[in-house]
């Protein structure tokens, strides 16, 4: 008889994993116990030592399907202690350990609990909140660790007794499942205006609210929704009206990947990642019959959607016949999405006509997740819901370091590195809103608090002295003592693409809106050497002015006056706008002569080599998009319009030194595709053609760098690599020049990835001390 530890460490989801450590045991007669302790689960067996190794190939082969193993260690102990067990048993989670604890993300309603949900003979039949070990909430009911039931704000609904005897049975898939509940005991849902509203089916009278046309507030797991139907402009209308949103594409939800058929197209790819567990929306192309109201997505050709992902999503589509629902995130632009019922009633007063809330408390807000797939390859534009607080590991880099990182202003999320682990936020949004920086700032909290971190070694922030997040840091350097790290905005989106891909080298094109520059100018379009917590700028778009500086980023013909003011006679350049553009000036003729008098006199000019100034600046001289009402707009509707150009014009590409260094020069491309306007090609030729030119400016850019090295890896970061025809040229020309090209698979190419990065350059730099 021997006697043996197993601990196995990165149980990843693994609420289920001790039930079946036990069932496994059992049936292999092995006497012991298994317990979490922290992240990693103790297993200690007694039996012959070829059991107990079969044991250990058992439970790798038989793993829950959400789990995960990093690492299994089996420790032989003395075998003069055996017979100390007669059975095998599951203990208690030790709250004595060090170390960071399971934290497991969201999951799917799963099958089974979903086949219970719509069986009229079940005990849980249509009831919402219904959930197992292998599906529901956790992340967003999270309280503290260990993930027990009473560290959730499921403690509020004590168990009845046909539950507990779910909850306690080993055997029963419901084992220690923390969100159980029936319809006896757990939370209730119900239907509120002005008052609570008294129905037999609240469920089932919302879905007549939202087919009549009326605009519903349903909260959901992590935050909460507004819904309408898509089929009718009207209600899509009053929407955008109400929210004061008139431009920006809503997300849909669909019952089932047959109906997501019938209006828009689905690779296989794209129906594995919808159907996954984690139940993110996957941006998809609409196809030739697509039929839902054209407001929905204005102007593109793409929309988000996504599968019900609770049970409450799935009984909404049992009454109803509508193939869509808009479930876009309920908040007012810029702040947090809406938790607290009250919350939920007194903000959206005005906005929704109708509440479909419930009684449970969501602790930690979780937007759900965004994806798009480019060439087959997927790239996160949102990382949340499903996948928060689901950790990378940083333990090649440096598994002492204790980082809290706070990403940029926009878009934000933070990270926070511990023992080789990083765990990076769900979304948190634009911290230039004192709710979102609130809540920036507590999410920081439960963060520290269910990591069980005591101290931060290091604080860091973006380079931008002026951010609020720049500002925070310093005050949490002062709270931690400990040094404040300001790390480059692109050498952070170099460094999270590194870390994705399993190097720490790389030839990185940073290509997005802004980022603060060494200089302290706008960068945008950088080529930047990366090694580790060190990089180099080797090239970038050709500086260009900004007449009017941020104004440029909403009215980018502003950017198109900029950049062909040194090349333009003045006076035919005045004309050229007043004849052409004077709509897209706000103040029309008066506003261009402005603009013509601040370029003359170098008043209040900033300078920028931004793809995404240039890219805006070549959609709205191609008469595509005049005014930016939403982040990435007018770009975004550039890649629609030239997804139907043919590939039959060319814009030459040209390469200049500006002060020793090479750059794109993107003034001759605009010239350019002005005078193939001018010529009466057509609009969606030339914008193909732009957008090309400069993915392929970008690309030799990065070649011609990358030549002077012994590196053979080119990777892209940064927003613009979501636009897939960009990503896919500049990956073409690199792979033709003979070298491998890299892009974010499991982070995201924006700014949601920028802590991590900052996370991973101040690994990199401490560590190299």
């Amino acid at each position: 008889m021997e006697k043996a530890r197993i601990l196995v460490q990165g149980i990843v989801q693994g609420v289920g994993f001790r039930p079946t450590v036990y069932r496994i045991a059992k049936s292999m007669n092995l006497t012991g116990y298994v317990r979490n302790l922290g992240n990693i689960v103790e297993i200690l067996l007694e039996g012959e030592k070829d059991e107990i190794e079969d044991f250990a190939k058992n439970l790798k082969l038989k793993k829950p399907p959400i789990s995960k193993i990093n690492s299994l260690k089996i420790e032989w102990l003395e075998s003069d202690v055996s017979g100390e067990f007669n059975d095998f048993e599951i203990l208690k989670s030790s709250e004595n350990f060090s170390g960071s604890s399971v934290i497991p993300p969201d999951l799917a309603t799963c099958d089974q609990c979903l086949e219970e949900v719509l069986n009229n003979k079940d005990r849980r039949y249509r009831y919402p909140f219904t959930a197992c070990t292998d599906c529901g909430p956790r992340f967003t009911v999270i309280k503290s660790i260990p993930y027990d039931r009473e560290r959730t704000s499921m403690d509020e609904f004590p168990l009845c007794s046909d539950c507990t005897e779910e909850y306690q049975n080993p055997e029963d898939r419901r084992y220690h499942a923390e969100a159980t509940c029936c319809p006896e005991c757990g939370p209730e849902v119900f239907l509120y205006k002005e008052n609570r509203i008294n129905v037999e089916n609240p469920i089932k009278e919302a879905v007549k609210l939202i087919d009549d046309g009326n605009i519903l507030a349903i909260k959901g797991i992590g935050g909460t929704h507004l819904v309408v139907k898509t089929t009718e402009e009207g209600p899509v209308d009053e929407l955008r009206k109400r929210l004061g949103r008139f431009n920006q594409a809503f997300a849909c939800m669909s019952p089932d990947i047959e109906t997501i058929k019938t209006f828009a197209e689905v690779a296989d790819f794209e129906e594995k990642t919808l159907l996954s567990r984690r139940r993110p929306i996957v941006v998809l192309n609409k196809n030739q019959d697509y039929y839902l109201a054209p407001s929905v997505s204005p102007m593109l050709h793409n929309l988000g959607v996504m599968l019900p992902y609770s049970a409450l999503h799935h009984l909404l589509f049992q009454y109803t016949h509508e193939p869509a629902f808009i479930m876009t995130s309920a908040n007012m632009p810029g702040e947090p999405m809406l938790i607290g019922n009250s919350d939920i009633v007194e903000k959206l007063d005005g906005v929704a006509d109708y509440f479909l809330l419930h009684d449970r408390q969501i602790i930690n807000r979780c937007d759900d997740s965004v994806v798009r797939f480019r060439g087959g390859e997927m790239a996160f534009i949102r990382r949340s819901r499903g996948y928060v607080p689901e950790p990378y590991n940083f333990s090649g880099i440096n598994n002492k370091l204790n980082v809290l990182a706070l990403g940029p202003e926009i878009d934000v999320t933070f990270s926070l590195l511990k023992e080789g682990n990083c765990y990076v936020s769900q979304h948190i949004g634009n911290t230039t809103k004192y709710e979102t920086f609130k809540y920036l700032q507590n999410a920081i909290e439960h963060m520290i608090n269910i990591t069980k971190t005591d101290s931060v070694d290091v604080v860091a922030c973006d380079l931008h002295p002026m951010f609020f997040t720049t500002k925070l840091a310093e005050k949490l350097g002062d709270k931690f003592q400990c040094p404040v790290f300001p790390v480059q905005h692109h050498h952070a989106h170099a460094a999270a693409l590194a870390v994705d891909n399993g190097v720490d080298e790389v030839m990185c094109i940073a290509a997005d809106g802004v980022g603060y520059g060494e200089d302290g100018t706008a960068w945008g379009g950088e080529i930047l050497h990366l090694k580790g917590g060190k990089y180099e700028r080797v090239g970038s778009l050709m500086p260009q002015k900004m007449a009017g500086g941020d104004l440029t980023t909403k009215y980018p013909i502003r950017m198109v006056m900029s950049m062909l003011y040194d090349h333009y006679d003045i006076e035919k350049l005045v004309d050229l706008m007043k004849t052409n553009y004077r709509d897209y000036f706000k103040h029309g003729e008066r506003e261009v002569e402005l603009v013509a008098k601040q370029l003359e006199r170098d008043f209040n000019i900033n300078q920028t080599t931004s793809t995404g100034r240039v890219l805006d600046a070549i959609s709205s001289a191609l008469g595509i998009c005049g005014e930016r009402t939403y982040e990435g707009e007018c770009s975004m509707k550039l890649e629609s319009v030239a997804r139907n150009g043919a590939d039959t014009l060319e814009i030459p590409v040209e390469i200049k030194k500006h002060h020793g260094m090479d750059v794109l020069d993107t003034t001759q491309i605009m010239r350019s595709l002005l005078d193939m306007k001018g010529s009466g090609e057509r609009v969606q030729d030339i914008a193909r053609a732009a957008q090309k030119a400069v993915s392929q400016g970008l690309a030799e850019l990065a070649i011609k760098a990358v030549e002077k090295t012994d590196l053979d890896v080119i990777g892209g970061s940064g927003g613009v690599f979501y636009n897939e025809a960009v990503s896919m040229t500049i990956k073409a020309v690199v792979e033709d020049a003979g070298y491998r090209f890299i892009q974010h698979k499991n982070s995201c190419a924006g700014d949601g990835s920028v802590s991590m990065g900052q996370a991973a350059v101040a690994a990199w730099h401490y560590r190299d001390l």
